[in-house]
């Protein structure tokens, strides 16, 4: 199962207040494990997208659902969560199986302003896409935020 340290405190605050996020970090030796940290702003789904493509085309995993996932949670972190924010990516041992985690700093205390501004029916079906595409998904609350996980065979 994948694992995390919370080192880092990441709000700039005096005295280390604040949610917190793992410590960014380099693929391991064997390149199973990639952090990438985000900007907590609408342009975050893009980087996430960029930085997953190129870790699965470093382990040569064809992603497309994979893509949609991170995209998915991303844009959910953004929209209905605080900051900070960070992509987790997990290549199983076994099989081509990716656990993907968005760990953001837990529930907003108010829409966002593009939440808000929408009809019902133009937002609310991204946990329904990654129930789709994802063999099991899930969300786990720490003392860091919540972390938003799904299991994607590719």
């Amino acid at each position: 199962m994948y694992a995390t340290g919370y080192d880092t405190i990441l709000t700039g605050q005096p005295g280390g207040e604040g949610p917190q996020v793992p410590d960014p970090r380099p693929p391991t030796d064997d390149g199973h494990d990639v952090t990438e940290i985000l900007e907590h702003q609408p342009q975050a789904v893009q980087a996430a997208r960029h930085a997953a493509r190129a870790v699965l085309e470093r382990w040569k995993i064809n992603g497309d659902a994979v893509l949609l996932v991170v995209s998915e949670l991303v844009t959910n972190a953004v929209e209905h969560a605080e900051p900070p924010l960070a992509l987790h990516l997990h290549r199983e041992r076994a099989g081509n199986r990716v656990w993907v985690g968005v760990t953001d700093g837990g529930p907003a205390a108010t829409e966002s302003a593009w939440t808000a501004s929408c009809a019902d029916d133009e937002h609310g079906r991204g946990i329904a896409i990654v129930d789709t595409l994802a063999d099991a998904h899930g969300t786990r609350p720490h003392s860091g935020g919540t972390t938003h996980w799904a299991r994607i065979t590719a």
